[in-house]
């Protein structure tokens, strides 16, 4: 597999980003339930949520499904 400039500038960009504290995508998903219904409420999110938060920024997986999951909870919360 070969990779463009821009595909490996991308990639430099997302390791580089990366910190030894950081959650991965199967711990985010153990948080994305109880992140999500704070940031549908407005609520500060504090740790280890924070940390859930700062996946969603390296993670353009995640981060779309967790709009997915917010999108979810705003329509169950507009039919109630």
């Amino acid at each position: 597999m070969s990779l463009s400039p821009d595909e490996l500038k991308e990639l430099a960009r997302f390791v580089l980003r990366t910190r030894p504290d950081e959650i991965g995508c199967d711990d985010w998903l153990g948080y994305a339930p109880s992140y999500a219904e704070l940031v549908a409420a407005l609520q500060p999110i504090q740790e280890p949520l924070q940390q859930a938060a700062e996946h969603l920024d390296t993670c353009p997986e995640c981060a779309e499904e967790f709009r997915a999951l917010l999108a979810a909870l705003k329509d169950d919360g507009a039919g109630s």
